[in-house]
């Protein structure tokens, strides 16, 4: 009972119309057409490269570092540093756009939502700089492709992508030993002591994938292993620059060996020998098998699909598949949808902000068309795409969404959505089409004593079974 409900509003992204029949003879069926292979936007759109955005940075910097060499007056780099966001801007906004209405078009809802998942578990924030332009490049082109296949070939085109090194800085990274660092450090000037600039790692990147990425917090690591780690990767860059600096593709990942500290390391108990490039790649593979990345996996896969507090059969059922199939993605999506827990009725999460806004559009069965509106929307409920401000994302739980504040916003939203709906709406219709068997007759009781098509759209919206998926 009700499991096409479950399948189309807990795995999905919300009923378009005519989904809850599709889904209904075979929901698990249902679920597993998706999954397999990439995930690509369900829009005909041409967004820029990353590589492209990147080079365009690196054109701004020169053009501000001739301004500064000049006489630009007072307020240059400032004039500069808008001037670079105001071209980032078109980027951001296209990318948000995309996102809205692949999530409003898709016939792969369940695929769509896995993709929003792991950008949320992968996540760089919009608000630094650099990133501004970049945040949504890392979804399209390390996410989208890897959706579908092996949690190793996922968790390394992220760790490459120059959104994810360029978020967490690890560009500066320079080993202590590295050709650069000995460059650098020898003496310079009239006296011959001083050495030219003082270099070292930087350890956000390694952190962030230990703590955040694969083990979890409390996966048994040492802040030895993040100093080793942060060693490992030195010299895992972005391509461009000049001088000493220079080579690679501008806004491509880049190794630069002479940033990288040489010699074996010890990570994990394990000794690499590994040279350059293939010492990092051979930790990240390491990694992705391990016991303490499965369980860390599964319980957020479980705590976004099934409950806040995820049941513990559950996340032992996703942890085996995750390594006995050696992170076999569409395995560890199989168990999940295989999990009893999964398909009990009454356990509901209530929607974070992107997914009441996206499962409005799929029951109104409509796409935005400007990307105005889709910031504007989630500068009101809270949650600006692209941005959630750390490497650890969105908060995934009730307690962080269902504030009063945050609701009386979402009523303002639903008002002025069902403001565009005063005819040609049938508010029974839309609930049984967007709730099935969700719907509760208190709802529908509110829906036939609406003033207008528009009020009982609002109130659909904001009906507590639609709060919830």
């Amino acid at each position: 009972m009700m499991q096409a409900e479950i399948a189309v509003l807990r795995f999905g992204l919300g009923a378009k119309p005519g989904e809850l029949a599709a889904a209904a003879d075979e929901p698990r069926a249902w679920l597993m057409s998706q999954i397999k292979g990439p995930a690509p936007l369900a829009v005909n759109t041409t967004l820029a490269p990353s590589a492209q955005i990147f080079a365009g940075l690196l054109a701004a910097r020169d053009e501000r570092q001739k301004m500064k060499q000049g006489s630009a007056g007072q307020g240059a780099d400032t004039k500069l540093f808008n001037a670079i966001r105001e071209a980032y801007q078109p980027h951001y906004r296209a990318q948000v756009l995309a996102r809205a209405q692949s999530a409003a078009l898709t016939t792969r809802p369940f695929a769509e939502r896995l993709v929003h998942f792991w950008s949320n578990h992968f996540a760089v924030s919009a608000d630094k700089g650099v990133v501004f332009g970049l945040a949504g490049t890392l979804e399209n082109e390390a996410i989208r492709p890897h959706v579908g296949g092996r949690f190793v070939d996922l968790l390394m085109a992220v760790e490459q992508h120059p959104a994810m090194i360029a978020f967490l800085d690890n560009q500066y990274s320079v080993g202590r030993d590295s050709t650069a660092a000995q460059f650098a450090a020898r003496p310079r000037g009239p006296d011959a002591k001083a050495p030219i600039r003082q270099f070292g790692i930087n350890e956000n990147l390694a952190r962030e994938i230990l703590e955040l990425h694969t083990l979890g917090v409390n996966g048994g690591y040492s802040q030895t292993d993040v100093t080793s780690f942060a060693q490992i990767i030195t010299g895992w860059s972005i391509g461009g620059g000049k001088g000493r600096l220079a080579g690679g593709v501008p806004g491509r990942f880049y190794f630069r060996d002479n940033l990288h500290e040489p010699g074996p390391k010890a990570f994990l108990g394990k000794t690499y020998a590994e040279q350059g490039q293939r010492q990092g790649e051979a930790v990240l593979a390491d990694l992705a098998r391990r016991p303490e990345t499965a369980n860390f996996i599964a319980g957020k896969l479980v705590r976004h699909f099934i409950a806040d507090d995820p049941p513990p059969p559950a996340v032992e059922r996703v942890a085996r598949a995750f390594l006995k199939s050696g992170g076999d993605l569409p395995s560890v999506y199989a168990a999940l949808i295989e999990s009893p827990e999964a398909w009990n009725a009454d356990a509901r999460k209530f929607k974070t902000p992107q997914d009441f806004v996206f499962s409005a559009l799929r029951a109104l069965n409509v796409s935005p068309s400007q990307p105005e509106e889709v910031i504007r929307t989630f500068d009101l409920l809270g949650q600006r795409q692209y941005t959630p401000g750390s490497p650890a994302g969105w908060p995934d739980t009730s307690k962080s969404w269902d504030g009063s504040d945050a609701l009386m916003h979402r009523v303002l939203w639903a008002s002025r959505v069902g403001a565009k709906y005063e005819n040609g709406v049938e508010p029974a219709d839309l609930a049984a089409a967007s709730l099935g068997a969700y719907t509760r007759p208190e709802t529908l009781t509110a829906l036939r004593r609406a003033s207008s098509s528009g009020q009982a759209v609002a109130l659909l919206l904001m009906s507590p079974e639609f709060q919830r998926r």
